[in-house]
């Protein structure tokens, strides 16, 4: 069971931990300047992907559970990286040769990687080195597209409240642990309009909160060793919606309209020597990163209703469109 939470949860991170041991830790040679530009470029593709993918899956019908009615819904959030998004341009930057670099973001391909070179002085003396940027992870992720978990627990209430939960205690390994938690609150309001509560259209607001955070050590590789490294990412994800839905005894069609938004961070601790040639620098906690994501989004979905086991689908627009699979066990 623990692994495959695990897989829900950190399979992003797994693979991404894997790509820093292999060369990622070359953003690390650059000057303190050029340093975190370089891996907020690389990485904010995944931190906008989880947060988009975090806001999603919360519902699949409007109609609420009767009072102390229930399900537990599994599934998998996918959000597709726009091809712009797959690639990275800096300019202006102080420790490379050329000024500027082009390379691929973590969710660009793993074969873009391009030969660096990285010169400045500090403190009086020249660091000069070269790395190949790290490639991205496309190729390793399911569908090309940044996962997030989506296992979830929805609880009728009186008054036509619902509440949905969302809890995964730290699992994982001792390189690798992660946990995750949601809550969100589900109000029907077909009532409110009338002649629609004798139709099988209902009609519902949302509101939910998701928070997830996962870290990993970090090993010494190439021309880095490391003492103590940790790498932290921690994420907040916020959605408001309107849903409807049209309830038949087999198919469900939902949709819904709303906004949703999101912070992260990425924090790397730890003593990190590193060799330009015979020379030697020690940087210690180099990164502590914050990204945002936001924007207003459409979902449309179908259910197939089969007694207590419901199969739904659904896709959302947004700037990282997101699509959603899963099944749940219901008792209303």
């Amino acid at each position: 069971m623990k692994k495959s939470i695990l897989f829900f949860l950190g399979v992003f991170t797994l693979v991404f931990s894997t790509k820093a041991q292999e060369g990622f830790e070359g953003y690390l040679l650059a000057d303190n300047n050029d340093r975190g530009k370089l891996i907020d470029a690389y990485i904010n593709p995944a931190m906008k992907g989880l947060i988009y993918g975090m806001n999603n899956g919360w519902y699949h019908t409007a109609k609420v559970h009767k009072p102390f009615g229930f399900d537990l819904a599994i599934g998998l959030n996918a959000s597709l990286v726009p091809e712009e998004d797959e690639m990275f341009t800096l300019s202006g930057l102080t420790s490379i040769n050329t000024g500027s670099i082009t390379a691929a973001t973590v969710a660009g391909s793993e074969d873009t990687t391009p030969l660096t070179t990285v010169n400045f002085t500090e403190n009086g003396q020249t660091y000069t080195t070269t790395f190949n940027a790290p490639g991205g992870v496309k190729e390793s992720l399911p569908l090309n597209a940044v996962p997030a978990p989506a296992v979830q627990l929805s609880l009728g209430l009186p008054a036509k409240f619902e509440v949905n939960l969302r809890l995964v205690p730290k699992v994982g390994s001792d390189d690798v642990k992660g946990n995750l938690f949601g809550i969100g609150l589900k109000k029907e309001i077909t009532n409110w309009f009338g002649p629609l509560g004798k139709t099988p259209l209902h009609v519902s607001l949302l509101a939910g909160y998701t928070t997830m955070t996962v870290d990993y050590d970090i090993e010494s590789s190439g021309d880095v060793s490391v003492q103590n490294g940790l790498a932290e990412f921690k994420l907040n994800a916020y959605t408001f919606q309107a849903i409807a839905s049209l309830n038949f005894p087999i198919i469900n069609i939902y949709g819904g309209i709303g906004y949703g938004s999101g912070n992260s961070t990425l924090k790397m601790t730890g003593d990190y020597d590193l060799s330009y040639g015979p020379l030697t620098r020690t940087i210690s906690d180099p990164i502590d990163s914050e990204f945002n994501a936001g924007g207003f989004r459409t979902t449309a979905g179908l259910r197939l209703s089969l007694g207590f086991l419901k199969i739904f689908g659904s896709y959302t627009l947004q700037e990282y469109n997101t699509a959603n699979l899963g099944v749940a066990f219901s008792i209303r």
